[in-house]
C-alpha cells in the first residue's frame, strides 16, 4: 500500500508540495488532475520517490517506474550530449538504438519484441531513437518502463503526442496491466482521458492535493464543474513589430513540393508527395504516428537534412538557389515537440518570447524597446506576467508549451507552423491558444500548416486538409481535401 499523510515535500527554497492524503492499494488504479503550473509533475515525481517529505507520513515500498514529458526530455538531452562531444569514437557517435533504449537497464531480448509488437513500434526498434516523431518516442518510453516490470507505473500525461488508435490501444494495455495485479497513476489534463477503470480521483491545485475521491463524488464536486468550465476572454492580439517581414512581397504559392522522396535506409518516409500551399489556404495535415508529418514539416522548414535533395520552392524561391535558412525563417514562426526539445537553454520567460524576433534558441541580441513592450504583453495575455524573470527550463511542460507558441505568432509570421502545439496543455489554455492562432488568421496575411491527433484541438480557420492514409503494403498514401 501507499500511504501520505499531511506530508509535505520541499521542491526549492520557497516552493513545496503539499498532499493532505493519500492513499492506494496494490491492484489499484486512481487518476490525478491538475491544470498547467499546479504540480501535476511534482506529483508524479514524488510518487517515483524522486522527492524527499519534510513533514507527515509517507510510506511507499513498491518499486516504480514513472513516463513523463520532462524524462521523454531528458533521454533526447543525454542522446544529444553523448553524440555531441570531440571524445567519442566514430561508432560511438552513433545515436542509441530504440531496442537499447527499452532495455537500458533489463536484458530481455524477447520481452523487449513482445513490448514493442504491443506497442506497435516493432519495425523501429533498429531506428535511432533521436530520429523518431514525438509519439514514437512516447511509445519507447511506455515500452522501457514495462520492461522494468515495475509495481507501480506511474504515468504523466501518457496520451499526448499518441494519435487515436494509440490512445486506444494505450487504453486497453493499461486495464490489462491493471487486471494482472499492476497499480496505476495516470496524471491527466484532458477529461476523456480519465480511465473508465480508475476508481478514485483528485485535483491538484496550487502544489496541494487535499485528498481521492471516487467517481461519483468527483465528478458532483461544485470544485470540479468549475475547473473545466472554460472561460478564456476574447482575444486581443498584441501587433506584429514594424520590423517585421511583410508577407505582401511573397508570392501567391507559399510552399510547393514536387514528387518528395524521404527515406533511411530502406525506410521510406515520403514517397512521390506532391503539394502546394497557395495563398489563402489554412492546413491541417493528419495521419497515425510515424507517418511523416513531422518529416514533412522539417523539409518545408530546412530542418531535415534531405531537404536539399528535394524539389522544394518556399516563397516563391527554390531551396538550395542561395538563400540562407534566416531568409526563409524570417517568414515562419514554428512551435514542435522537436523545437520544444532543442529549446533547452538557459534564460526566461521574457527572453524567449524575444527570441522569436530573432528567430533563435536564446536571445543573443539586444532587443530594442519595441520588441521589449510586445513580449511583456504577450506575458500578459498568458498570465505569465509575475514569472517574467523565471527560470524557463525550471517551469512545467504546459507553461513552456504556452511561452514557445507565444515566440511563434509574435511577429505574425507569413507562414505560422503548429505541430502538436496543444500538447501538455490544459483545457482553459487549449481553449485560449486556439483562440489566438483563430484571431491571427483572421485578422493577419498570416497562414496555417497545424498538425494535430485531436479532432477537437482543429482551429476553426482550416480550410483544406492533407491526410496520410495507410496502404496494406506498410507504406502510406495522400488525400488532398477541401474542407
Amino acid at each position: 500500500m501507499l500511504t501520505i499523510k499531511a506530508a509535505t515535500f520541499p521542491v526549492s527554497s520557497h516552493k513545496k508540495l503539499a498532499v493532505s492524503s493519500f492513499a492506494l492499494n496494490v491492484g489499484e488504479c486512481c487518476t490525478v488532475i491538475g491544470n498547467n503550473g499546479s504540480g501535476k509533475t511534482l506529483m508524479a515525481r514524488m510518487l517515483n520517490k524522486e522527492l524527499v517529505n519534510d513533514s507527515g507520513e509517507f510510506i511507499h515500498k513498491l518499486d516504480s517506474e514513472m513516463v513523463s514529458f520532462e524524462k521523454q526530455i531528458k533521454l533526447y538531452d543525454e542522446e544529444w550530449q553523448r553524440t555531441n562531444t570531440d571524445m567519442l569514437g566514430a561508432e560511438e557517435e552513433i545515436a542509441t538504438r530504440v531496442e537499447n533504449i527499452i532495455q537500458r537497464e533489463r536484458q530481455d531480448a524477447a520481452y523487449c519484441l513482445k513490448l514493442a509488437q504491443q506497442f506497435g513500434i516493432a519495425h523501429l526498434l533498429q531506428q535511432p531513437f533521436t530520429a523518431l516523431s514525438s509519439g514514437e518516442g512516447r511509445k519507447v518510453l511506455l515500452a522501457q518502463a514495462l520492461m522494468n516490470q515495475p509495481q507501480l507505473l506511474i504515468l504523466d500525461e501518457p496520451f499526448d503526442g499518441l494519435d487515436v488508435h494509440a490512445r486506444s490501444q494505450l487504453m486497453s494495455i493499461l486495464e490489462q496491466l491493471l487486471q494482472t495485479g499492476m497499480t496505476l497513476v495516470l496524471i491527466v489534463n484532458r477529461l476523456d482521458e480519465i480511465p473508465t477503470f480508475a476508481q478514485q480521483l483528485g485535483w491538484i491545485l496550487d502544489c496541494q492535493f487535499s485528498q481521492l475521491y471516487d467517481r461519483g463524488t468527483f465528478f458532483a464536486d461544485p470544485l470540479t464543474t468549475q475547473l473545466l468550465c472554460c472561460t478564456a476572454h476574447d482575444a486581443i492580439l498584441p501587433p506584429p513589430p514594424l520590423s517585421a517581414a511583410k508577407a505582401e512581397c511573397i508570392s501567391e504559392t507559399l510552399v510547393e513540393l514536387e514528387r518528395i522522396k524521404v527515406s533511411y535506409e530502406e525506410r521510406v518516409i515520403l514517397d512521390e508527395l506532391n503539394w502546394k500551399l497557395n495563398r489563402g489556404e489554412h492546413w491541417h495535415i493528419a495521419g497515425p504516428n510515424g507517418c511523416g508529418k513531422t518529416t514533412l514539416l522539417h523539409l518545408i522548414t530546412g530542418d531535415h537534412p534531405q531537404c536539399y535533395s528535394n524539389k522544394i520552392t518556399l516563397f516563391g524561391r527554390r531551396r538550395g538557389t542561395g538563400e540562407s535558412i534566416w531568409e526563409i525563417k524570417q517568414h515562419m514562426g514554428i512551435v514542435s515537440p522537436a523545437l520544444h526539445l532543442a529549446y533547452r537553454v538557459a534564460g526566461t520567460p521574457l527572453t524567449v518570447i524575444l527570441s522569436g524576433f530573432y528567430d533563435s534558441i536564446g536571445l543573443y541580441q539586444q532587443p530594442g524597446d519595441q520588441e521589449l513592450t510586445l513580449a511583456r504583453q504577450w506575458l500578459k495575455l498568458l498570465g505569465m506576467a509575475s514569472l517574467e524573470q523565471a527560470s524557463f527550463l525550471q517551469l512545467s511542460y504546459g507553461q513552456q508549451r504556452l511561452l514557445l507558441i507565444a515566440r511563434a505568432l509574435v511577429k505574425h509570421p507569413a507562414l505560422l507552423i503548429l505541430d502538436e502545439p496543444l500538447q501538455g496543455l490544459d483545457s482553459l489554455n487549449r481553449h485560449l491558444v486556439l483562440q489566438f492562432i483563430d484571431h491571427l488568421i483572421v485578422n493577419s496575411t498570416s497562414q496555417l500548416l497545424y498538425v494535430s491527433h485531436h479532432a477537437e484541438d482543429v482551429p476553426r480557420c482550416i480550410t483544406h486538409r492533407l491526410q496520410f492514409m495507410p496502404e496494406s503494403s506498410g507504406g502510406y498514401s495522400y488525400q488532398f481535401s477541401k474542407l
